[in-house]
C-alpha cells in the first residue's frame, strides 16, 4: 500500500498574501508555465522560467523518487489545476501531494533556511509508539543516514529501513529538490528532521514538507523499494552493524578524549584560581557552542573554520578596522562597540566587539551565535562570521551603509531624506522580518529588544532586524514565557513584559506598533512628556485618534509624499499593535496581510497601556556617552514597584 491518500488531497498548500492583476501578462506566464511542467516532468524534477521581467514567473515541480514518468504527470497535472484554484491572484504559491509538488514564484528561488510544513490532517491520525525513547533514537539513527545518502546521491531520493523491537519496521524516504548542492540538501533535511522528531517522533508515522525537501516514515512500506535499492540498517549486533559500529566507536573515542582534555585543562586552570564564569576560555567556549555551529579544535588547538559560520582570527579582524579606530566606530552600547571594516576579499563588515569583561556580553555572544547563525531572510542582519581570542568576543556582520533606523526618524536632517513610501517600505520590511522569526523559521523566536536602533538599514533602505543577543526559542506549542529579570528598552517593552515579565509573540507586536508610531510622527515613545502634549507617544495619538485629528499625529515633512489613507491605516495597525491585553493585537501574520491588502477591514482599537509605577535599573552602559552614535543601545532591567 503506497498511501491513505489520493491525488485529489494535497498534504498542504501555501499561497503568498501578494497578488497579481486578474487577465495580466503575469498570469498567462503563470498558465504556461504550469501546463509546461506538467507536459515535461517525465524525469522527476524540472524547473524553469517564463516571461520577462517585471512578468516573469519562476517555477519548479518535484516528483517522488519512486515513482515513474507517467504517474509523476499526472499527479502534477491535478497540482496545476489545484494551486490555481486555492491560490488566486497570489504572486507564490507550492502545493504539497504525496506523489509530487509544485511551486511558482515572481522571484528567483533561492536556497533559504529550512521552515517545513507539519501536514496536520495527516500526521495527526497516527496513534502514538510504546517505548518513545528508544523509538525516536532508532528512527533518527535510520533517517540521519538516509540524508546522508540522499545527500550524495544524484538524484537526491533514498528510502530505507531499520529493524524496531517487537518484529517492528520502520520505513523511512528522504527527498530533495535537484537545484540545491549537496550541502543544502543535507542541511534541509536535518532541519526536517528536528520538526520532524518534534511533531511525530513518538507516533507510528509523520511527514514533514518544505520547498527544497521532504521527510518521510511510517511503520509499514509506503514506498515502491523495486524502483530503488532501500537502504536497511538491522538492529542486531551482527556483522551487517561493522560500519556503523566503527563510526560510532571512533564517535564515542573522539568524545571520551575531548572529555579528558577538557577535564585536563579545567583542572589546570582551577589551580592556577581562575574565576569560573569571568575567564572560560576559548576552547572551554568553542566547545560548549560546538553543537548549534558546527565548529572545532584541530590536536593543536587551531580553530577550524564551518562553512556555515567562519571563525576569523584577531589579526584578520584587528586589520579590517585598523585596531578597532575610533574613525571606524559606528556605534556604542551596552555590550560592546560596533566597528566598519574591511575583510582581505574586499567584503565590507560591522565587527561587534563585546565587552571584554562582561558576562552578559558572554551570553549575548552565545546566543546571537546559536539563534541566528543559519537564519537567512532579506529582512534579517545577516550574521557572517565571529572571533574568540582571549578575552576578545567579536561578530562579524554584513555592514549596513545606511546605519539604523533612529538615525533617520529621529534626526531632523537625515529625516528630510525620507518620503512616505521609503517610511511604508521600512514598515512592511519589519513585519516581514518578524513574521519570519514568529511563524516562518524552524524556531519560533521572540526578539524581546526591538526598537529602532535595532532595525538596520541597507543601501536601498531595506529594513533588517538584528541584535538577537535578548531572543529566546519558544517551543512549537509554547504561547507565553515568564522571567524574573526583564531586559530590554523602556519606551518599547509590553506592559505585560515590563512588569510580570511575561513575554510571548505579541511583546514584540507591541513594540512593533510602537516603532510604526514613532516613523509616522518622527517623535520618541520614550521622553514624549517633555514635548507637552501628552505623557506618553501613546496618549497623544490616542488622544488625536478619538478627536478625529489623527493627520495631526503625522511628520510634515512626510505630509507631501503621502497617501492619506494609507498614513491613517498605518496608525490604525499601530494602535492596534499596542494594546494592553495581549490576546487583542494581531498576529505578525495577520498585521502582514492587513498592511498587504486595503480591503480588509480593521477593528477598532481601545485605549494604549497607560505607563505605570517603575524602577530602573541599568544593567550595563557605556563608561562615556560618543556624541557622534545616533543610537543608545543601553539594556534596561526593568523590576515592579
Amino acid at each position: 500500500m503506497l498511501s491513505i491518500f489520493t491525488d485529489a488531497n494535497p498534504l498542504d498548500i501555501a499561497c503568498s498574501n501578494t497578488s497579481y492583476a486578474p487577465n495580466s501578462p503575469f498570469e498567462s506566464n503563470l498558465k504556461l508555465l504550469l501546463e509546461s511542467i506538467a507536459t515535461n516532468t517525465s524525469q522527476g524534477f524540472y524547473n524553469l522560467s517564463i516571461g520577462d521581467d517585471p512578468n516573469r514567473v519562476f517555477g519548479r515541480a518535484l516528483c517522488r523518487g519512486d515513482v515513474n514518468g507517467t504517474v509523476c504527470q499526472n499527479c502534477l497535472e491535478n497540482a496545476r489545476h489545484e494551486i490555481l484554484k486555492n491560490c488566486k491572484t497570489a504572486e507564490e504559491a507550492i502545493i504539497w501531494y504525496e506523489l509530487c509538488q509544485i511551486q511558482y514564484s515572481y522571484r528567483k528561488f533561492l536556497v533559504m533556511v529550512y521552515a517545513g510544513q507539519y501536514a496536520e490532517k495527516w500526521n495527526n491520525q497516527w496513534k502514538s509508539v510504546s517505548n518513545p525513547a528508544r523509538f525516536i533514537e532508532v528512527l533518527t539513527y535510520l533517517m540521519t543516514n538516509l540524508s546522508i545518502e540522499a545527500s550524495s546521491d544524484p538524484a537526491m531520493f533514498a528510502v530505507g529501513e531499520v529493524k524496531f523491537p517487537k518484529r517492528k519496521t520502520i520505513y523511512g524516504l528522504v527527498q530533495c529538490t535537484r537545484d540545491i548542492n549537496s550541502r543544502d540538501c543535507n542541511d534541509c533535511l536535518t532541519g526536517a528532521l528536528g520538526d520532524l522528531k518534534a511533531c511525530c517522533g513518538a507516533r507510528e508515522a509523520g511527514i514533514i514538507v518544505n520547498e527544497n525537501c521532504n521527510l518521510r516514515f511510517q511503520l509499514s512500506l509506503f514506498y515502491n523499494a523495486s524502483t530503488r535499492i532501500a537502504l536497511t540498517y538491522p538492529t542486531s549486533t551482527d556483522g551487517k552493524w561493522k560500519t556503523g559500529m566503527v563510526v560510532a566507536v571512533a564517535f564515542i573515542s573522539t568524545f571520551v578524549l575531548v572529555v579528558l582534555i577538557g577535564s585536563y585543562v579545567v583542572h589546570l586552570r582551577r589551580k592556577k584560581g581562575a574565576k569560573n564564569d569571568e575567564k572560560r576560555s576559548q576552547r572551554g567556549l568553542l566547545h560548549e557552542l560546538a553543537g548549534p555551529i558546527s565548529v572545532s579544535l584541530t590536536q593543536e588547538g587551531d580553530l577550524v573554520s564551518s562553512e556555515e559560520l567562519p571563525f576569523v582570527h584577531l589579526a584578520v579582524i584587528k586589520a579590517a578596522t585598523d585596531g578597532f579606530s575610533d574613525s571606524n566606530k559606528l556605534g556604542q552600547g551596552g555590550f560592546g562597540t560596533v566597528y566598519k571594516g574591511v575583510l582581505p576579499n574586499g567584503k565590507e563588515v560591522a565587527v561587534k566587539r563585546l565587552s571584554r569583561k562582561s558576562w552578559q556580553g558572554l551570553e549575548e555572544f552565545k546566543n546571537e551565535i546559536i539563534l541566528i547563525a543559519k537564519l537567512q531572510h532579506r529582512n534579517l542582519v545577516r550574521l557572517v562570521g565571529c572571533g574568540i581570542e582571549g578575552e576578545e568576543k567579536l561578530l562579524i556582520y554584513e555592514l549596513m551603509p545606511n546605519r539604523s533606523l533612529d538615525c533617520f526618524i529621529f534626526d531632523s536632517e537625515r529625516r528630510l531624506q525620507l518620503n512616505w513610501n521609503t517610511c511604508y517600505n521600512i514598515i512592511g520590511g519589519i513585519s516581514k522580518g518578524l513574521l519570519y522569526l514568529h511563524e516562518d523559521s524552524r524556531l519560533k523566536i521572540i526578539h524581546r529588544d526591538l526598537k529602532p536602533s535595532n532595525v538596520l538599514l541597507d543601501k536601498d533602505m531595506v529594513a533588517k532586524i538584528s541584535d538577537f543577543g535578548m531572543a529566546r526559542i519558544f517551543c512549537e506549542n509554547q504561547k507565553t514565557a515568564n522571567t524574573r529579570r526583564v531586559v530590554g528598552t523602556y519606551g518599547y517593552m509590553a506592559p505585560e513584559y515590563a512588569m510580570e515579565g511575561l513575554f510571548s509573540v505579541k511583546s514584540d507586536v507591541f513594540s512593533f506598533g510602537v516603532i510604526v508610531l514613532e516613523i509616522i510622527s518622527g517623535k520618541r515613545n520614550s521622553g514624549f512628556y517633555l514635548t507637552g502634549h501628552a505623557q506618553t507617544l501613546l496618549a497623544y495619538v490616542w488622544q488625536l485618534w478619538k478627536e478625529g485629528k489623527e493627520m495631526e499625529f503625522v511628520d510634515p515633512l512626510l505630509m507631501k509624499s503621502s497617501s492619506i489613507p494609507q498614513v491613517v491605516r498605518c496608525i490604525h495597525i499601530g494602535l492596534l499593535c499596542v494594546q494592553e491585553d495581549p490576546a487583542v493585537r494581531p498576529t505578525m501574520s495577520n498585521v502582514v496581510a492587513l498592511l498587504g491588502s486595503e480591503s480588509i477591514a480593521l477593528s477598532e482599537p481601545r485605549q494604549p497601556p497607560f505607563p505605570v509605577g517603575r524602577t530602573i535599573v541599568l544593567a550595563e552602559q557605556p563608561s562615556t556617552k560618543d556624541p557622534s552614535v545616533c543610537h543608545d543601545l543601553t539594556v534596561s532591567t526593568l523590576s515592579p514597584r
